[in-house]
């Protein structure tokens, strides 16, 4: 538990640093450019994009705290910039649910395929499937056991295809030397 709380800790103090808040403004951009330009919508219920990729990113560098600020906030900033259908709190809860849990796996640890797995594995079972079948449940009235099937089934088939887009993706980058750059202590 104290181990937990300390990384709770490292994780907000990296709020106070301007490299950090600088790197996250670069990522929050690329997020909303990949939501432009990288997604498709297939039908009303079910997107398939790539702008949580600069989210991980940001959770694998600077934590829980500083990610699960972020994703809240870069959720707004999106509507904000582009609306699609009526802002509901649940989905920016969301956002701040699924960086907090990626932060608690990836920050200042050692990035392998399992433990994307295992993080993207969890962030797909409750934020995606249980409580984005419930949102919109409650915004639309579609019946939760009816969504549930077709967001389980895409879900469950982006499920290692994301997890291995990230990792691949997220090592690339680190062998370019870019992760160093914003990392104050070294990966264990």
């Amino acid at each position: 538990m104290q181990k937990f709380k300390s990384m709770l800790l490292e994780s907000s103090r990296e709020l106070k640093k301007v490299q950090v808040l600088a790197a996250c403004a670069m990522f929050a951009a690329l997020a909303v450019i990949l939501d432009y330009v990288a997604s498709i919508n297939i039908g009303p219920y079910i997107k398939i994009g790539f702008s949580g990729i600069p989210n991980q990113l940001v959770d694998l560098l600077f934590g829980p705290v500083t990610g699960a600020i972020f994703g809240g906030a870069l959720d707004i900033l999106k509507y904000l910039i582009h609306p699609t259908g009526t802002f509901f709190f649940g989905f920016t809860f969301n956002a701040i649910l699924a960086a907090f849990i990626y932060g608690c796996f990836y920050y200042k640890k050692k990035l392998t395929l399992p433990r994307v797995l295992l993080a993207k594995g969890i962030v797909v079972l409750i934020v995606n499937v249980i409580l984005n079948t419930l949102w919109l449940d409650i915004l639309y009235g579609k019946g939760f056991f009816a969504l549930l099937p077709a967001r389980a089934l895409k879900n469950l088939i982006m499920w290692p295809i994301d997890s291995l887009i990230f990792y691949t993706l997220a090592k690339l980058i680190e062998q370019t030397g870019v992760l160093k750059m914003f990392r104050t202590k070294p990966a264990k």
